[in-house]
């Protein structure tokens, strides 16, 4: 509904009104997905048989995380009729420009890969889903918050603008709007990999506890 009164809002056949949402829908969906992927394990304790294979932690991490970003991906390609319906809408003698909704599916794809990471480590350091699910959620949101413009007025400009580059949501913004720069590209492969290395890690530590 609120997609609709924004699009309606516009007047125009874009779907600006669409992704501006989707940080917050996924700062509550992909947690939802990522909350089990360890917590569930180490309830069931299955995650002592993972344990026993011969394969590195690592090689366990990334199977995990690449089946469920794989339910990620599929979310985002079943909304992908949208924009084909709001093509439809356009002026026949403005060719509906699929440029920004391509950047946006990779703004969105990317932030999802990230919150994914950022659940899958925090629910490897429990073994209770729903406190994995509320500090994934709350992480995220403080992510999010150190990039608000109300925010970063508030700090000194140094502090500002460290906390504004460490924000995903401001690298999304500037992808969604239909700007590609390898900075934005470089941070979220490289705060992905973070997470990705922490879960690794608190996995080790377990081996060895």
């Amino acid at each position: 509904m609120l997609f609709l009164n924004r699009f309606f809002a516009f007047g125009a056949a874009q779907l600006d009104g669409f992704f501006v949402y989707v940080p917050w829908l996924f700062m509550f969906f992909i947690p939802a997905i990522g909350m089990r992927l360890w917590a569930e394990e180490k309830k069931t304790g299955t995650i002592e048989l993972l344990m026993t294979l011969p394969v590195r932690d690592i090689e366990i991490v990334l199977g995990k995380y690449i089946g469920a970003l794989a339910l990620v991906l599929v979310a985002l390609l079943l909304t992908f009729p949208l924009p084909w319906m709001v093509s439809s809408l356009a002026d026949p003698k403005t060719p509906f420009d699929w440029g920004p909704i391509y950047c946006a599916y990779l703004a969105s794809f990317l932030l999802g890969a990230l919150i994914l990471a950022v659940s899958a480590w925090v629910s490897s350091m429990t073994e209770n889903q729903i406190i994995a699910f509320i500090l994934a959620c709350s992480l995220t949101f403080a992510l999010y918050l150190i990039g608000f413009p109300a925010i970063v007025s508030m700090l000194p400009e140094w502090l500002g603008n460290l906390t504004s580059k460490l924000s995903p949501y401001q690298h999304f913004s500037s992808l969604y709007q239909g700007v590609i720069e390898a900075v934005d590209v470089v941070y979220f492969v490289g705060a992905i990999g973070l997470f990705l290395y922490l879960n690794t890690r608190t996995i080790e530590s377990r081996r060895w506890a």
